[in-house]
């Protein structure tokens, strides 16, 4: 199968090299990825210049500095596109215009550090997968929930597996699957959990600092909420030493508060004093 691969740490990030290896085993593997970290930079899009686009090396290599074809074996010489844009510009263009047909399957990742909870909105990594989503193509997103002293091997690896199962199962329309796994040795995890969103959240601070020339600026520095994590949670899972496979729809719709609202009753005639 075709398998495109992007995420938000940028073309040469660990995660990402790890990932390609991976697939590139048995699989025809594209990678069009941001060309440096684009973390929190949600579902952006690049509409006001353009997207320069350039030839490199997962991990760190460089190409031939143009954006030609590739194929089996490029992928297997880690070949990339690095996009000066966002992830979600990476999915978009690759798409439309670099990969020769649309791929099987989309897969984001494997991002440093976890996408739990209220993170799905902020994550370049997610987004990715919502903008193959948004497109009609399966996605998966994959986060190591570790920041130090990471080995993406069993994510990989998994992420293959439940990739592969989701091409032969399939998945529903405008669905994605967000994928958290512990930053503990392989052996120490426990299995896979199917679980919804937390409510995890983070408090945000913001230290204020001067440049070298006296002017102002502000670095946020946020930490996670304490608060009862619920059972079934993705953060619950993760907590205990499972991977977290999260089903994520499109749909934002509160759709019981639907009725409620037309009981207000909302009337033009009111806003103009008719």
């Amino acid at each position: 199968m075709l398998v495109l691969l992007t995420n938000d740490d940028g073309v040469h990030a660990e995660g990402l090299r790890v990932l390609h290896d991976e697939f590139a085993r048995g699989h025809e593997v594209y990678v069009v990825a941001p060309d440096r970290e684009r973390s929190g930079s949600s579902h952006a899009i690049t509409v006001f210049q353009p997207l320069m686009v350039h030839r490199t090396r997962v991990g760190g290599g460089g190409g031939d500095g143009e954006a030609g074809a590739a194929g089996p074996e490029a992928g297997r010489r880690r070949e990339a596109w690095a996009v000066v844009g966002t992830p979600a510009d990476c999915v978009k263009l690759a798409v439309a215009s670099l990969l020769p047909r649309k791929p099987d399957l989309v897969v984001s990742g494997i991002n440093r550090g976890p996408n739990l909870g209220t993170d799905v909105f902020y994550s370049g990594t997610v987004s990715a997968a919502i903008e193959a989503a948004i497109l009609g193509l399966p996605a998966v997103a994959v986060s190591l929930a570790g920041f130090k002293d990471l080995d993406y091997g069993f994510a990989a690896r998994f992420a293959r597996y439940l990739a592969e199962r989701v091409v032969s199962r399939g998945l529903p329309p405008a669905t994605l699957l967000n994928v958290n796994v512990p930053a503990v040795d392989a052996a120490r995890i426990k299995g896979v959990r199917i679980t919804g969103l937390s409510g995890h959240k983070w408090h945000d601070r913001f230290e204020e600092r001067a440049d070298p020339r006296g002017r102002t600026y502000f670095w946020l520095v946020g930490e996670p909420l304490e608060a009862e994590v619920e059972q079934g949670s993705d953060l619950d899972a993760v907590n205990s030493g499972y991977v977290s496979v999260t089903p994520v729809h499109l749909d934002l719709t509160n759709r019981p508060l639907m009725a409620e609202l037309e009981k207000w009753s909302l009337d033009l005639g009111e806003v103009e004093g008719r």
